[in-house]
C-alpha cells in the first residue's frame, strides 16, 4: 500500500505527535482527533493536519468523525488508535466509575474507531489500523487492574479483527509498548542511556508495519528498551 492519509485518535504529545510528524514527513495528509484540539494547534500549524474533537468512547461521535474525515480528506489509509486511561488503585479501594471510564476510553474507544474504520477499508478493499497497547497489554500490575482489562481486550479485539480482516485486504496491528516513553519531562537518566523508549523510534516501527507488504504482515509488535526486563 502506498498509503496517502492518515487519522490519530487520542492525538497529543508524545508518541502520537512523533507518527503525525513521520506520517506528514512522508508526504500523508494529517487528520488530529482528542477530546479537546486545545493542545493540537501548535502540532497542527508545523505539519498542516486537520483536527476534530472526538469523544472517542461515544458512538455518535466517532462516526460523525470518520463522516467528516471521509468527507474532507478520503477514506483513511492508516488508523491509529492511541487513547488509554488509567483508574490506579488498590483493587478493594478503586472507583468503580473510574474503572468503567478507563476500561470504556482503553478498549471501547479502541473498538468504536476500529469498527469504523474497518466499515470504510473493507468497502475500499484496502487499508491499515494500528492499536497502541503498553506493558498493562500482557502483563497485569499490582494496583493497575482497570488499565490491564482495557490493555487486554484491546489486544484481543487487535488478534480477532486481524484474523477476520486480513483476507478482504485490510491489516491490522497491534504494537505492545513495554516500557516508559521518553518526553521533555521524562528523560533518559545519564546512567542509563537509552533506557526509555525514543517516541521517535517507536513511529518509525509504526512506519514500517503499516507499510508491509501483503505477503508478510505482522499482527503484532512488541518494542521495548534494552532495561526492560521480559
Amino acid at each position: 500500500m502506498d498509503p496517502k492519509t492518515a487519522l490519530i485518535v487520542g492525538a497529543g504529545a508524545g508518541l502520537s505527535a512523533s507518527l503525525a510528524r513521520l506520517f506528514a514527513r512522508n508526504g500523508l495528509q494529517v487528520a488530529l482527533a482528542a477530546r479537546s484540539t486545545d493542545k493540537l494547534t501548535a502540532l497542527a500549524g508545523e505539519i498542516a493536519a486537520a483536527t476534530f474533537a472526538c469523544e472517542a468512547t461515544e458512538p455518535e461521535e466517532v462516526a460523525a468523525l470518520f463522516d467528516v474525515v471521509v468527507a474532507t480528506q478520503g477514506v483513511p489509509d492508516i488508523v491509529v488508535y492511541n487513547a488509554s486511561a488509567r483508574a490506579r488503585g488498590p483493587i478493594v479501594d478503586v472507583e468503580p466509575e473510574a474503572v468503567a471510564r478507563a476500561i470504556a476510553v482503553s478498549a471501547f474507544g479502541g473498538f468504536l474507531v476500529a469498527q469504523q474504520a474497518a466499515r470504510h477499508m473493507v468497502a475500499r478493499g484496502s487499508g491499515t489500523i494500528l492499536l497502541t497497547g503498553a506493558s498493562a497489554s500482557v502483563k497485569g500490575y499490582p494496583q493497575s487492574g482497570a488499565f490491564a482489562m482495557g490493555k487486554f481486550a484491546l489486544r484481543g479485539l487487535a488478534q480477532s479483527m486481524a484474523r477476520e480482516l486480513a483476507p478482504q485486504g485490510v491489516h491490522v496491528a497491534h504494537f505492545v509498548i513495554d516500557g516508559g516513553i521518553r518526553s521533555a519531562e521524562r528523560q533518559n537518566p545519564n546512567d542509563n542511556p537509552d533506557s526509555l523508549l525514543d517516541p521517535d523510534a517507536i513511529a518509525e516501527s509504526y512506519w514500517h508495519v503499516a507499510t508491509q507488504p501483503r505477503s508478510a504482515w505482522t499482527w503484532e509488535l512488541e518494542l521495548r528498551p534494552w532495561v526492560e526486563k521480559f
